[in-house]
């Protein structure tokens, strides 16, 4: 077996000091170009591949990475329009710092708090988390500067958010305000355990995903607790129809139905479509986020997301500890061709 090409081994190859060879790759303005070419030309011909970055990272104290820490599958997050206007703010923010972003994927449930404890990271980036998730005690126990967006809350760290309660109740008052009185939601990322069908009220306070939890809360306390709930497992447009058809069914049927994605949103349409529905004659729809809406007329709940991502990377990335504030942004209600006033005929 060939012996490990090491700094030492070029200093010797060159009659130079370990130190020296050192600063050929980490600090060239202390050498003259002449005397770091020939290094760097011993070491290409010794098969050096450079010096070992986990421990130039413990030399310099940082290791020029943020750890994005959610939930999801990579695909998903990927083609989920929220999750990728959230992920290219924080892509701006990391771009400005010059720093990389090591995705530490937590796929929902399944809890890989190692990945966590071994991550080579400056700062930790927390999206959108169940509670009591072992990721967090795992990032906590880092003691590294940690920023958590959407959810969980957690007093003492800084957060980053809309009002998810009061958005929701605007897109209640909304309806209200167009005469509507009869409400179904179509809602998803309640629980984790795969479930479709009716949410009672008592599943829908044991939420533990913050967010949806609050989201859901608001709606109710707009439009009532006897409002209809019915919840799906996943984040697709299918299970939207899926919840669609079920609240459409429901005699009397809902003149308008609130959903707290814009992919369930989309779904319910698609449900009104196959019902022979006019949306909004017959029905009006609400979906929450704007993410790729716009291209269906829906009428939703605009979150910044980029807004959020560039936020939460630029305050772990300032090289000042982000003090513990909630930091709320502007949320905004856009009408489009998806709601209208509610029917006349019962």
């Amino acid at each position: 077996m060939a012996e490990r090409v090491t700094l030492q081994t070029i200093a010797d190859r060159v009659g130079v000091s370990r130190a020296t060879v050192s600063y050929a790759f980490s600090r060239p303005d202390q050498l003259s170009h002449e005397l770091r070419e020939r290094i760097l030309q011993v070491a290409e011909e010794l098969g050096y591949a450079g010096p070992n970055p986990t421990a130039r990272s413990l030399r310099l104290g940082r290791a020029g990475a943020l750890g994005l820490i959610f939930t999801e599958t990579l695909p998903y997050a990927f083609g989920d329009p929220y999750s990728i206007g959230f992920l290219q703010g924080l892509a701006v923010a990391a771009e400005e710092a010059a720093v990389g972003l090591l995705i530490l994927q937590q796929p929902r449930g399944v809890e890989r708090p190692e990945i966590i404890r071994d991550a080579v990271v400056d700062a930790f980036c927390v999206f959108s988390l169940p509670d009591r998730h072992a990721a967090l005690d795992a990032v906590l126990a880092r003691r590294l500067p940690t920023v958590l967006v959407d959810e969980p809350y957690i007093p003492g760290l800084p957060f980053i958010g809309i009002d998810e309660h009061r958005a929701a109740g605007d897109a209640v008052r909304h309806l209200l305000e167009l005469g509507h009185r009869r409400f179904g939601l179509a809602v998803v990322g309640l629980h984790q355990d795969g479930r479709h069908g009716w949410a009672d009220l008592a599943r829908q306070e044991s939420a533990v995903f913050e967010a949806m939890r609050n989201r859901v809360a608001g709606y109710r306390a707009a439009a009532g607790d006897d409002v209809p709930v019915y919840e799906v497992s996943g984040n697709a447009r299918e299970a939207g129809r899926e919840a669609g058809r079920a609240l459409l069914a429901l005699g009397p049927r809902p003149t308008a139905i609130l959903c707290n994605t814009d992919v369930m949103a989309l779904g319910v349409l698609d449900a009104a479509a196959e019902a022979g529905l006019e949306v909004p004659a017959d029905l009006s729809v609400v979906g929450f986020s704007d993410s790729g809406a716009a291209e269906a007329g829906l009428t939703t709940i605009r979150q910044p997301k980029q807004l959020i991502g560039q936020t939460a990377g630029r305050l772990l990335l300032s090289g000042v500890r982000p003090e513990p504030e909630r930091i709320i942004l502007p949320h905004e209600l856009i009408t489009r061709t998806t709601t209208g006033p509610a029917p006349k005929t019962p």
